[in-house]
C-alpha cells in the first residue's frame, strides 16, 4: 500500500524564505555578536596575552616558539612592531617598506639582557601608548602602509589583534598551555578581514582565473562570504563553495594550519578551492 503525500500550498517556499530572512540575515554569524571597532579588537586581544604572559614561570621565557625566537624574543618582535607602526602613523615612509622579520628584530634580540618583567612592561607599555593615539581618529578613512600592505587603520588594527592572538597561541604552545580562542566579536573581526585579503592573496600566488567562491566559516564569529578572484569580475555563479570552521580559518590564514589538516568541505571546483585555501597561508608575515 503506498501512502499518498499531499502537494504543498501554494507560495510555502517563498513564505519560508522570508521568514528565515526575517529571523536571520544572509551572510552573519548566528547568534548575532556585538560590533566592535579594530581599536577593541587590539585591546581585547592585547589583554590576553597579557594575561598569558603573565602566569609565565621564569624558564618558560626561554622555551623555543617560532624561528628562532623564545618567548621572551617573541615578546620583543611584538614590540618592534609596535613601535614601526608608531612610526608609520607618523607618517614614516620607511615602516611601509620595512620587512616584517628584519626590521623587529633588533627589538627582539635586546631582550636577551632584560628580565621577563622588564620585556613584559616594554611590550604592554607600548600597546598602550598604540591604544591612546589612536583614540579620537578616523579609523576607517586613514590609510597607513606596514611592512609592505596598505589598509585603512581600522583593518591594521584587526590585523595587530590578529598577530596577537597568534604569537598567544605560539606561546601556548611552546608552554604546554591549551590554546586559546577569540570571543566572538574579535573572532568575527578576524574573519572578516582574513576574507577580504583572499583576493590578494590568490593574487599573489599566481591565481589569475577570475572565480567566484562561496566562503561559510561555521561557528561563534563566523559568516558566509562570495569572494570574487581574479582580475575581472567572473561571469560564471559560483565555482565553488568551501566550509571551514571559523577558527580553523584562522589559523589557516596566520599559517599555524594546513588545509588537509583541517579538512574542509568543499563542493564544485576542488582544484581551485585547494589553491586558494593554500594562497590564505601566504597572508602570515610571522
Amino acid at each position: 500500500m503506498t501512502a499518498t503525500v499531499p502537494p504543498l500550498p501554494s507560495g510555502l517556499r517563498s513564505r519560508v524564505l522570508e521568514a528565515s530572512l526575517r529571523a536571520r540575515a544572509a551572510g552573519g554569524p548566528f547568534p548575532e555578536v556585538p560590533e566592535i571597532s579594530g581599536a577593541e579588537a587590539y585591546r581585547r586581544a592585547a589583554d590576553a596575552l597579557y594575561q598569558t604572559l603573565d602566569q609565565l614561570a621564569a624558564p618558560d621565557w626561554r622555551r623555543p616558539t617560532i624561528r628562532d625566537l623564545n618567548v621572551q624574543s617573541l615578546v620583543g618582535h611584538l614590540t618592534g612592531v609596535e613601535d614601526d607602526l608608531r612610526r608609520a602613523l607618523a607618517g614614516d615612509s620607511e615602516a611601509e617598506t620595512a620587512d616584517h622579520v628584519a626590521s623587529t628584530q633588533p627589538a627582539a634580540a635586546r631582550q636577551a639582557s632584560h628580565d621577563p618583567v622588564r620585556t613584559l612592561q616594554e611590550w604592554r607599555g607600548a600597546v598602550d601608548s598604540m591604544l591612546a593615539g589612536v583614540a579620537g581618529l578616523d579609523n576607517h578613512g586613514i590609510i597607513v602602509g606596514l611592512h609592505g600592505i596598505r589598509l585603512p587603520l581600522n583593518a591594521l588594527l584587526v590585523a595587530r589583534a590578529f598577530e596577537l592572538w597568534t604569537h598567544e597561541n605560539d606561546v601556548r604552545l611552546s608552554c604546554g598551555l591549551p590554546a586559546a580562542v577569540p570571543d566572538p566579536a574579535r573572532l568575527h573581526q578576524m574573519t572578516a578581514l582574513g576574507v577580504g585579503l583572499l583576493p590578494f592573496a590568490a593574487g599573489r600566488a599566481g591565481l589569475r582565473r577570475s572565480a567566484r567562491v562561496h566562503l561559510v566559516l561555521t561557528g561563534a564569529g563566523g559568516g558566509t562570504w562570495d569572494v570574487e578572484l581574479g582580475d575581472e569580475q567572473p561571469s560564471d555563479p559560483v565555482q565553488a563553495t568551501i566550509v571551514i570552521d571559523a577558527v580553523g580559518f584562522c589559523r589557516l590564514v596566520a599559517n599555524r594550519a594546513t588545509p588537509a589538516e583541517l579538512q574542509p568541505h568543499i563542493t564544485g571546483d576542488r582544484e581551485h578551492a585547494g589553491a586558494v585555501l593554500a594562497a590564505a597561508t601566504t597572508l602570515a608575515l610571522d
